[in-house]
């Protein structure tokens, strides 16, 4: 082939190609909208269109023998690549938005951790300081028998609500991992309340508060941990206390109804700000309205984790829960699916 003429079929090929090639880039620029599979398929076709009508300037317009051929393995080709194009698509989009995901979910994990730590190093800092205070009095021998022994109850107050924290702070960290695997028993939720009413039914005397239960004839059985199931009423329950004044009342619930398992603590405190509904279970939620002032020291105060730990062990459970104010005082609601009968 001569040069001329080989410049020749060069410049029909480009003449023919390039408008398609360009008429294609133009048709993606405007097509924002569309979907990622009609995307992929167009970029799969401006090739193909782009070598048929750079043969077909090339063949001189003509339909010769070769032309026929190169026009059907164009079409093989397209008839091919287009459904693999298509499939590429769609797990090019499930895999950005798996990797979205994957991000937020990192986002939101990393935001808590520093709410979690920020808030770990300002209420770890008050009990510290104190117990720090009273040891030094006491090495400095300023402090009278009757003075140590009354500032030596202090200091184990002060580090049974440390280990109180750190055991809270334990648990945050494994529902914020997805640690949580509760056990999959068959569970009786008034055996629960047995459990929860002992272990809160002396911080409730001491209190003024009256704590009563409301049990259903027939048993309700969940499937989960008893061990998660018990803290989890117990956090709603020693919330309820901190929470209601003296004299006040707070009662403890279980049923059953259409919608599953119910457990259910009332209280006749402040209430719930309606400013903080939406953010009672977030960590470290104490709200705005402040503790009912207790003349006991002793008494616990939290540590501001109890009500995440509760819906991260609820949430690992398959349940929800839930907060709503009342005429009077507040009310929370935990949803749990019901053990199948055997």
């Amino acid at each position: 082939m001569r040069l001329a003429e080989f410049a020749e079929l060069v410049g029909l090929a480009l003449a023919c190609s390039v408008p398609v090639v360009l008429l294609g880039a133009v048709v993606i620029r405007f097509a924002r909208s569309w979907s990622l599979a009609v995307s992929m398929v167009v970029l799969v076709l401006i090739p193909t269109l782009a070598t048929f009508t750079g043969v077909l300037g090339a063949s001189g317009f003509m339909a010769t023998l070769r032309f026929e051929r190169i026009v059907v393995v164009l079409v093989i080709v397209s008839i091919v690549t287009i459904p693999a194009a298509v499939m590429l698509a769609r797990y090019q989009a499930r895999r950005t938005v798996w990797e979205q995901e994957i991000r937020e979910s990192e986002q939101a994990a990393e935001q808590s951790r520093r709410q979690l730590v920020a808030f770990v190093s300002h209420d770890l800092r008050t009990p510290l300081a104190g117990i720090r205070a009273v040891a030094e009095a006491i090495a400095d021998g300023v402090l009278s028998n009757d003075e140590v022994s009354k500032h030596a109850k202090h200091i184990e107050h002060e580090t049974v609500r440390l280990s109180e924290m750190v055991d809270d702070l334990f648990e945050m960290s494994k529902i914020n991992a997805g640690a949580v695997q509760p056990a999959y028993d068959k569970v009786a939720l008034d055996e629960v309340v047995d459990d929860v009413m002992a272990a809160h039914r002396i911080a409730a005397e001491r209190a003024g508060v009256v704590l009563r239960t409301e049990l259903p004839e027939r048993p309700v059985r969940v499937i989960g941990s008893d061990r998660a199931l018990v803290r989890v009423l117990s956090n709603l329950v020693a919330n309820a206390i901190a929470h209601t004044p003296e004299g006040g009342t707070v009662a403890l619930a279980v049923g059953a109804d259409d919608r599953g398992a119910w457990a259910r603590v009332d209280d006749t405190g402040v209430g719930i700000d309606e400013a903080d509904l939406a953010r009672v279970f977030d960590v470290a939620y104490r709200g705005s309205n402040g503790r009912v002032p207790r003349d006991d020291a002793s008494l616990p105060s939290g540590s501001g984790l109890g009500l995440a730990i509760a819906a991260g062990l609820v949430a690992a459970h398959h349940g929800s829960l839930a907060a709503y104010n009342r005429d009077t005082g507040a009310r929370f609601e935990v949803r749990l699916p019901l053990a199948g009968e055997e």
